[in-house]
């Protein structure tokens, strides 16, 4: 059993199923945890992949060390708490040095029941997971120290992992409701809709807020349905588009009731769009197949090609399944790929106005390469009405 112990005493450690153990220091939440590690990229952004739903399971390496420096913001929240079961980083987060800081991210985490541990070498860490894959692991914070290490590695072997597990569920609205806010801009920050033009159904799967923002500021008065919507239920308020939502999970498992609803909608001649999970949801329905992916995609520098423009776009990405695209059945058309990997990252309907990509064209974090999609989202509505 292979561990690597920091000079001072360690406070929380983290045990992979394979019997490695890290120790570092622990801060948030104490207590214990059991989920799929990932890693992410991004430099920016710590408090929107923490409280990403599509992370409902997993518990997130960032490799950029400076975590915590910039403090927590309730504006910055992507649902309403950390989603994601913790988080490792290399250094101890640092008094928060920004305007609109208003708590620590240790406090924060605290106060919402996770935890993280720090002093951590991630990019050793991070290289584990690209050579042998996500691993299933338990991460334990203890301010004394007291870790029963047997049983720690016993719990990371007896998770069982993300494959078959619907998520959706656990992470959707328990009801429905509007949505009209509109991306942060300075100096006002988040302003309302005025005049929609577009009624639009979002079916939440995970949603993301800032996705519902990017929706309401090309015009769409926005209502979120729960995953397990009915297409009667859609139908029912008369919408000019549908859009499907990021989500966890197991695609394959959340289909069985989303794809059914999906092909229904796919009956009538409204714009559908879909991002992520709601990607890999319109794939199923369409006949096409979804993979595990050895270690997913996660970070905010993510290079995807438009097929069709030959532009290529910097993404934010956060999934570690895939649609297979040698699955893709005549007529859908794949229209962009990941240039890390080759990965279907897009697909459309010939001659329909229904597509989706797997990437994030809302960002945050990450760069607004991919917005111009929602600008054809509503453009497509804008030529059916």
């Amino acid at each position: 059993m292979m561990s690597e112990n920091p000079k001072n005493t360690p406070t929380a450690c983290l045990a992979l199923a394979d019997g490695t153990i890290f120790y570092g220091r622990g801060f948030g939440a104490t207590g214990e945890t059991v989920a799929e590690l990932c890693f992410n990229t991004a430099m920016t952004g710590y408090q929107e992949i923490m409280t990403d739903p599509s992370y409902a399971g997993q518990i997130v390496t960032f490799t950029f060390p400076h975590i915590g420096n910039t403090g927590v913001t309730p504006e910055d929240d992507e649902t309403g708490d950390p989603v994601a079961e913790g988080m490792v980083v290399k250094w101890d987060p640092t008094a928060p040095s920004n305007w609109r800081s208003a708590d620590t991210l240790s406090n924060w985490l605290a106060a919402r029941g996770r935890i993280a541990i720090g002093g951590v070498d991630t990019r050793r860490l991070t290289r584990a997971i690209r050579q042998q894959g996500a691993p299933h692991v338990a991460l334990a914070h203890d301010p004394d120290g007291n870790f029963d290490i047997e049983a720690l590695v016993a719990k990371a072997r007896e998770f069982s992992g993300l494959e078959g597990l619907d998520l959706a569920k656990q992470v959707t609205c328990a009801q429905s409701y509007r949505w009209d806010e509109m991306r942060w801009a300075w100096p006002d920050g988040y302003s309302r809709l005025e005049d929609p033009k577009f009624k639009v159904v979002a079916v939440d799967y995970g949603a993301k807020r800032n996705i519902l923002r990017c929706l309401a500021s090309v015009g769409c008065d926005v209502t979120v349905l729960p995953a397990t919507a009915t297409a009667d239920e859609v139908l029912a308020h008369n919408p000019d588009g549908v859009f499907l939502s990021n989500g966890p999970g197991d695609p394959a498992a959340t289909g069985e009731y989303a794809v059914p609803m999906i092909r229904d909608i796919l009956k009538t001649d409204l714009p559908v769009f879909g991002i992520c999970l709601g990607h890999q949801m319109l794939a199923l329905a369409l006949g096409a197949k979804t993979v595990k992916m050895n270690h997913g995609h996660h970070g905010a520098n993510h290079p995807v090609k438009d097929h069709e423009t030959g532009k290529v776009e910097i993404t934010s990405m956060n999934h570690g399944f895939a649609v297979d695209s040698q699955t893709l059945p005549e007529g859908v058309v794949e229209t962009h790929v990941s240039l890390f990997d080759g990965s279907n990252c897009g697909i459309r309907i010939a001659d329909r106005p229904v597509y989706s990509v797997q990437h994030h064209p809302e960002a945050s974090p990450g760069p607004q390469d991919s917005f111009y999609l929602f600008e054809r989202f509503a453009e497509h509505m804008a030529a059916r009405v």
